[in-house]
């Protein structure tokens, strides 16, 4: 099972500081952004991370690569715990597909398809950071409990950023899951079936993926993931599990990736 991290966007929101540095690769308290996204990735019953990058994003793979030679430095230098801060990141199991054209999420998420090989698999997006690791395996639950039906994670968000979000229509089934009938991308607030946006994490049956060969582009002239997820709900039930705000992170605007450094560094060091 795959843990796919969608990276290859411009970053736009952060230029001019996204011209030459990956968005991904912004620091958040003591990691890259993508390094608490991988690290939660492999802590759930993924067994591989696969970046679906840009070409021109080395610095990500860079950041992943073994770096024997700064490893043996380090220890030479007496500076052991960096060594293996450096020495862990570089054996993570991460390997790389490339988007040659940003044509939407969907689009780089169907760029990994052959990495999948018709399993479910985990989407995680690379601005929404999930520190103590628990979403995916409280959403694994929920799909085991469902004979593996797809998982999206969901996040109640105020009336005035509805329409940021793709949301979803449905009834709840319990206090924290829903069963979902449909989802809509970026709705006018008068248009939202719900207020529960779509967060960022999702455990999707292998239709999905093959679904997203035929989407035509949608919102913004691009491949939206979301027209996959609404189209498999013709053909197979879905869940979502509500989850707590204080849970994850958001960290797509400069404000909030300001707020995230802020809070987490507040916990990190009491």
């Amino acid at each position: 099972m795959k843990a796919l991290i969608p990276a290859a966007g411009l970053g736009t929101r952060f230029l001019p500081a996204t011209k030459a540095q990956p968005k991904e690769m912004l620091l958040v308290v003591d990691r890259p952004a993508i390094q608490y996204v991988v690290e939660e990735g492999l802590a759930s019953a993924a067994d591989e991370v696969v970046i679906v990058n840009s070409r021109e994003k080395k610095a990500i793979e860079d950041h992943f690569a073994p770096n024997p030679e700064l490893v043996a430095l380090l220890r030479e230098r007496g500076k052991d715990a960096y060594a293996d801060a450096v020495e862990a990141v570089g054996s993570y199991p991460v390997s790389y597909v490339y988007q040659e054209e940003a044509l939407g999420l969907g689009h780089a998420v169907r760029c990994a398809a052959a990495k999948t090989a018709g399993e479910p698999f985990y989407v995680l997006l690379g601005d929404v950071l999930v520190p103590d690791n628990g979403m995916l395996p409280a959403m694994q639950a929920v799909s085991d409990a469902h004979g593996g039906a797809s998982v999206i994670a969901v996040m109640p968000v105020p009336d005035d950023e509805v329409s940021r979000f793709g949301v979803i229509a449905g009834a709840p089934i319990s206090d924290d899951v829903w069963k979902v009938d449909a989802l809509v991308e970026k709705p006018a607030l008068e248009d939202a079936p719900s207020n529960l946006a779509v967060f960022g994490r999702y455990l999707l049956s292998p239709r999905v993926m093959e679904l997203l060969a035929d989407v035509q582009p949608g919102v913004g002239g691009e491949i939206q993931l979301t027209d996959a997820l609404d189209a498999v709900l013709a053909e197979e039930e879905m869940y979502a599990l509500i989850v707590d705000p204080a849970d994850g992170f958001d960290t797509g605007t400069v404000e909030s990736w300001l707020e995230t450094n802020n809070i987490l560094f507040q916990r990190k060091n009491g």
